[in-house]
């Protein structure tokens, strides 16, 4: 399926903006390559959605002390009863190296939820450190890169 024919949902979950600015780059990447594309904020969003498109990417942040973002728990915990067989998904999200082994640890987290559903995610997570600049831009093509070669296939 040509990349102009598919669609996509992106997630996010911020407090400093950070996230944000990370699925904006995310969804200019997927614009740029033809891909029909909503935004969402994570407590405006079901994941029961995600049916509705093509992929999905998820864009959370991680709190405190390696807590799930307040406002996504409600999502985190609905996430795991939804049948998502062979649906391919991306996982980025902005962090701060500061907090050593807890650093983009709501990734991990979200990670396991979506390998329940049987959900596919063909590349690795994205951690980018506070606000993206260019070189976490080409991880993101990367990410959607090989995200939408797996729906192609």
């Amino acid at each position: 399926m040509p990349a102009a024919n598919l669609t996509a949902q992106v997630v996010f979950a911020t407090i400093t903006g950070n996230n944000e600015a990370v699925a904006d780059l995310i969804v200019e990447i997927l614009e740029d390559r033809g891909v029909t594309v909503k935004k969402s904020e994570i407590s405006q969003t079901e994941p029961e959605e995600l049916k509705d498109y093509d992929l999905g990417f998820l864009v959370p942040y991680t709190y405190d002390e390696g807590s799930l973002p307040d406002e996504g728990l409600d999502y985190y915990d609905d996430l795991a009863d939804v049948d998502l067989t062979d649906f391919v998904y991306g996982l980025a999200g902005s962090g701060d190296l500061f907090y050593g082994d807890l650093y983009c640890l709501a990734l991990d987290e979200f990670d396991k939820q979506f390998q329940k559903t049987g959900a596919k995610r063909p590349y690795e997570m994205v951690r980018i450190n506070l606000y993206p600049g260019d070189t976490d831009k080409a991880l993101l093509e990367s990410l959607v890169e090989q995200t939408l070669a797996q729906v192609n296939q």
